[in-house]
């Protein structure tokens, strides 16, 4: 089954689907080792691999670069944030087919201007309601896969007010947005407010100020969660002061080569270099 009809079973079946944030191909092995079913490819985290705060410095073919190979790595929908799509309608329409062709499940685009930034930093604006309507036709008439998803973002909150964040919301799954997403969300009660003056509306939730049990609850669709990259932060950054001040690294902070291999897949290339007479190479 395509993980894109996967995506659109899960959010049908009246169960939250919970995604948490993969950096890497890596990270998308892991959360799909322990059992989840979908993970997010965070825009945020894309960005901080290449070495840049979340500001919109990254273009899309980066962007995609990275999400086809944490879809070929998994056999779980993969959702990747798309910014603002790059553009006008136009880029967007070709922001979803590359998307398309990466193999995700689903993608956002947000409402704001181009260049963006993260959706809890200071300095956002925002497009017109209507502009940000096009996107969302424009990118639903791109779409070669009915069951792609589409979900619009709106960060509009912190820039215009709750009022006109809600009405954009309805405006923009009239537009045929598969879910919305209202980004920059700071407290338990923005949360519940956000899933009672949009209870009709299919909603995403971004964070972790409340479990994803009590999340469920309130009629969410879908939640991401953002707090697993800032944990590979402070564990790599604790790693290296501990290695900087003592020489060593206490071996209960980490697995094994081996841990990281076998989840690669290691045992399986052993396999096929047995199948078809691969033999390692001696050394002069």
């Amino acid at each position: 089954m395509k993980t894109t009809t996967k995506l659109r079973q899960m959010l049908k079946s009246g169960q939250m689907v919970t995604a948490p944030f993969v950096l890497n191909a890596m990270h998308a092995k892991i959360a799909q080792s322990v059992g989840f079913d979908a993970v997010y490819m965070t825009g945020c985290g894309t960005a901080a691999e290449r070495g840049f705060p979340d500001v919109g410095l990254l273009t899309m073919t980066e962007m995609v670069a990275n999400a086809k190979y944490i879809a070929n790595a998994i056999d779980i929908p993969v959702v990747c944030d798309a910014d603002t799509g790059y553009g006008n309608p136009l880029n967007v329409q070709r922001t979803v087919r590359e998307y398309e062709m990466a193999g995700v499940a689903g993608i956002h685009i947000e409402d704001q201007v181009f260049p963006k930034k993260c959706g809890f930093f200071e300095g956002k604006q925002v497009i017109p309601q209507e502009e940000a309507v096009q996107k969302i036709r424009a990118a639903l008439d791109a779409r070669t896969d009915p069951d792609f998803v589409i979900i619009s973002r709106c960060d509009a909150y912190a820039v215009t007010g709750w009022e006109d964040t809600v009405q954009r919301c309805k405006a923009y799954i009239d537009a045929g947005a598969d879910l919305v997403f209202v980004d920059g969300i700071k407290s338990p009660e923005d949360i519940k407010n956000y899933a009672t003056d949009m209870k009709d509306l299919p909603r995403m939730y971004n964070g972790d100020l409340m479990s994803t049990q009590d999340v469920a609850a309130l009629g969410y669709k879908m939640m991401i969660c953002g707090s697993t990259i800032w944990l590979v932060y402070k564990q790599v950054h604790d790693s290296f002061q501990e290695l900087k001040n003592t020489g060593k690294v206490n071996p209960d902070r980490y697995g094994t080569r081996w841990d990281v291999a076998g989840l690669m897949g290691l045992d399986e290339i052993y396999e096929l270099e047995r199948r078809y007479g691969v033999t390692e190479v001696p050394v002069a």
